[in-house]
């Protein structure tokens, strides 16, 4: 089975994040693609995550949901520490060996990928899908940059061409908090969940 990993804080999900999973799955011929919330990320402020885990989750859930080859992968959730993603990758590379797994990341980590934790461990567990927006620029120097991780790491790097989706969590938060219509940007279900029970306001 091809299955693809998305990790984030996903604090909220929104249709940026599908439409990705979905090009992953549209490209590549992925078999599924699991959602993966951060518990504790090593490379972001705890702070600054508004919601809780069990609600990120729960987004997760309801924006996936009638998405067959989408899933929610609480494995990080459940763990009572920082999780690094060279550890969370083997071990599901451990746990499934028969599995082959892509990695999907944006633009900007593949630039900052060098400061992650053993970052020299998570390239052998994995293919790693760069998202990028498709433009002659931005693809010349995404390739220059997945030409020095390959000699570097012998990585597996590929192009993952990005939605036009011009939206974060962090604008979403923000919108959110100033009662701003975000109907566009978040699946229907998320949005009714957050309302409901006042996140970001």
């Amino acid at each position: 089975m091809k299955i693809g990993i998305m990790g984030g804080t996903f604090d909220p999900v929104h249709n940026g994040h599908l439409a990705l999973a979905k090009c992953a799955c549209r490209e590549y011929l992925l078999d599924q693609v699991w959602f993966m919330p951060n518990g504790h990320p090593p490379h972001k402020d705890n702070n600054k995550i508004v919601s809780t885990p069990e609600q990120r989750a729960q987004m997760v859930s309801l924006a996936i949901r009638g998405h067959e080859r989408f899933r929610l992968e609480d494995y990080e959730l459940k763990q009572q520490k920082v999780c690094c993603s060279y550890e969370t990758m083997e071990h599901f590379k451990k746990a499934r060996p028969d599995d082959t797994f892509y990695f999907i990341i944006g633009a900007d980590s593949l630039f900052s990928i060098e400061q992650w934790v053993h970052v020299e461990r998570l390239f052998p567990t994995c293919t790693v899908l760069a998202a990028f927006r498709d433009d002659k620029s931005s693809r010349s120097v995404m390739r220059s940059r997945m030409r020095l991780l390959r000699g570097k790491y012998q990585a597996d790097i590929r192009l993952l061409t990005m939605p036009p989706v011009d939206v974060s969590s962090h604008e979403l938060r923000r919108m959110l908090m100033e009662h701003a219509d975000v109907s566009a940007y978040l699946p229907e279900a998320v949005e009714a969940y957050i309302r409901e029970n006042r996140l970001y306001a």
